[in-house]
């Protein structure tokens, strides 16, 4: 038992919340860790009590090693296994040193307070998050939770919606759930007033698009408008066929290598919360847009490497897919690429030149897969009628990467 560490969900309402057998834990410890605020809830603990350093992650391990032998209490607010610590030591420990008492998390507990279905409401961390991962979840009719950071997240959550076209939007921010000072503040995003809420708040959105908001889908092939850009990027029939053949699967991570705007790497990231991207791009003015347009889309969290391949992707963590948008004829770019590929891993590669399309031909050469041609036109006035513009074919190359005793 003294290497098992416990970790007590406990709310706003302090010791008078806690269940039997979460105050008999507290009463048990010998050590007591949390933030100031929530030790303070429990005044009838004997326990040593440990506040949390700031920051907390780097220093955890060694704080948690120095204890050991001991009987460690962790407290953590509401349920401690949803975006709060108890995954943390779990990933730390292992789930055989860890137990988890929960109570009842701020989403439980805000949707309880709205009447909202839990299962039908989607949550949006900016606890540790920029607040533009909120935009991903933004959609007409939809309800969203959103765990703020502090008290000025309310804030800049209408500042958000109504920048998105969403200022219609009712808003309702949810003070010290459970606690004597609850209070339930009622407004919309555009016409928010309130500055600085507590710290201690949830923000529930039902998301109202205003008139002539254009609506961003959630399948790959957004609108080319829905980025800036400078030329530099992968159209939309080409975008949502090149996505198509690299099968994001969630938690899995992709490069994209030859950026542009960072459309591909933006999509592949939308297509599941859990998806990662290393977007690669020499420009430096290109590498700060692909920031831009990931923040705007809804994925922050877009990971930005300026410098030209391959060099560039020295270091990177392997990926599981590889699209090379841009520089399939420098030397050593398609080859690091497809080195680095983890096996049974996807690298799908376009060209729209004919030097470009002779490197893909040799590597399909060489390495098989699939090679195709999409050639897309658009109508266009043509005088007083309406004709065919064509775009560029651009040559598509997939191939999938054997795992160990594949041929």
């Amino acid at each position: 038992m003294s290497d098992l560490v416990m970790v007590v969900g406990i709310g706003a309402d302090g010791w008078a919340g806690l269940s039997a057998a979460a105050r008999r834990e507290l009463h048990a410890a010998e050590v007591l860790m949390g933030s100031a605020r929530q030790l303070a809830l429990v005044p009838e603990a004997t326990a040593e009590r440990v506040a949390w350093p700031s920051p907390l992650l780097p220093a955890l391990p060694a704080l948690i090693a120095s204890h050991r032998g001991r009987r460690v209490c962790v407290l953590a607010s509401g349920d401690p296994m949803f975006h709060g610590i108890g995954t943390t030591l779990v990933r730390l420990l292992g789930t055989d040193r860890v137990r988890v008492l929960p109570h009842p998390s701020s989403a439980s507990l805000a949707c309880a307070r709205l009447g909202w279905a839990v299962d039908q409401v989607e949550v949006v961390s900016v606890v540790t998050r920029p607040v533009e991962s909120l935009h991903a979840a933004v959609h007409q009719g939809r309800r969203v939770l959103v765990l703020s950071a502090d008290g000025r997240t309310p804030a800049r959550v209408a500042a958000l919606l109504a920048a998105r076209g969403y200022g219609g939007s009712p808003m309702t921010v949810l003070e010290r759930l459970g606690g004597a000072e609850e209070r339930v503040i009622h407004g919309t995003a555009g016409g928010w007033s309130l500055p600085v809420a507590h710290d201690l708040n949830v923000v529930a959105v039902e998301c109202r698009a205003d008139a002539g908001t254009v609506p961003l889908p959630c399948v790959p092939g957004l609108p080319d408008e829905a980025f800036e850009h400078d030329g530099q990027l992968t159209k939309s029939e080409v975008r949502a066929v090149t996505l198509s053949r690299l099968a994001p699967v969630p938690g899995e991570l992709l490069w994209d290598v030859g950026a542009g705007a960072g459309s591909i790497a933006i999509e592949w990231m939308r297509a599941h919360p859990a998806n990662r991207a290393v977007a690669v791009d020499s420009h430096p003015e290109r590498a700060a847009r692909i920031s831009r347009n990931a923040g705007g889309l809804g994925v922050p969290g877009l990971n930005v490497v300026t410098g030209p391949a391959p060099a560039a992707l020295a270091g990177l963590e392997p990926p599981d897919a590889v699209f090379i948008g841009g520089g399939v004829t420098v030397p050593g770019v398609v080859e690091g690429c497809w080195e680095a590929l983890r096996p049974g891993g996807r690298l799908v590669a376009n060209a729209v030149t004919v030097e470009s399309e002779a490197v893909l031909a040799s590597w399909h050469g060489e390495l098989g897969g699939d090679l195709v041609r999409l050639a897309v036109s658009r109508a266009a006035p043509v005088g007083g009628f309406t004709g065919w513009r064509p775009m560029m074919p651009v040559t598509t190359w997939t191939a999938i990467k054997p795992v160990e005793g594949e041929r």
